[in-house]
């Protein structure tokens, strides 16, 4: 029976949780990208890490972007010209200082929405013993399934929001067409309804004049 107090292994496996899912880093972040610009992010990295590099444009004309992954060196590890999502997955081969950037510098006037996740280094086993004699517990177990379960759900959850923003932008865009092309068909049938008022108009007025001269 543990100390009167104490709640058990629960807490411990909390804990543990929790630093397994601080180890790997990861960024996440959605950015305006204006015409003709070019932003840039920078990461120190070690050798031997394994990263990933996730992009997905959102919103803004074509819905591309131009993308270059660069290492310390300056040698260009990743680019793609007028992409509107890609992943890419390498090792760093030394320690410094990658950069990474996106570039819209092919558009004039149309600014984008640009989101990415760099994620550096892997998770490691939410139980790191790998030399112990027992067998996971069924609450270890349970707990693994879980944090497992819940990575999955969070990757989906982004992917369901960025489908929904790209979603919701593409359909304003389409009411706002939509919405310029009804004032346009609006101004023109009143134009022309104008228009035939004052034929009309001028029409009778000399109908009117010629048979008054011919009854004189």
């Amino acid at each position: 029976m543990p100390p009167r107090g104490s709640r058990g292994p629960l807490p411990s496996l909390l804990l543990v949780w929790a630093l397994a899912a601080c180890a790997a880093r990861a960024s996440e972040i959605t950015f305006e990208l204006p015409d003709n610009a070019k932003q840039c992010f920078y990461e120190e990295i070690a050798q031997g890490t394994k990263c990933t590099l996730e992009f997905q444009v959102i919103t803004g004309g074509h819905y591309d972007v131009d993308c270059r992954l660069e290492d310390p060196d300056g040698i260009v590890l990743y680019k793609e010209m007028k992409k509107q999502y890609d992943s890419f997955t390498f090792t760093a081969s030394r320690n410094g200082t990658y950069k990474f950037c996106f570039s819209n510098e092919f558009s004039t006037f149309t600014h984008k929405t640009v989101y990415f996740d760099f994620q550096v280094g892997e998770d490691p086993p939410l139980f790191p013993s790998e030399n112990r004699v027992t067998a996971l517990t069924q609450m270890e177990s349970a707990c693994v399934s879980i944090h497992e379960a819940l990575k999955s759900v969070i990757d989906y959850q982004t992917h369901f929001r960025l489908r929904e923003a790209q979603g919701r932008s593409r359909a304003e865009d389409l009411n706002t067409r939509v919405a310029y092309w009804s004032i346009g068909e609006a101004i023109i049938l009143l134009v022309v309804s104008i228009g035939q008022v004052f034929l009309l108009k001028s029409f009778f007025s000399d109908k009117r004049t010629t048979t008054t001269r011919v009854g004189s």
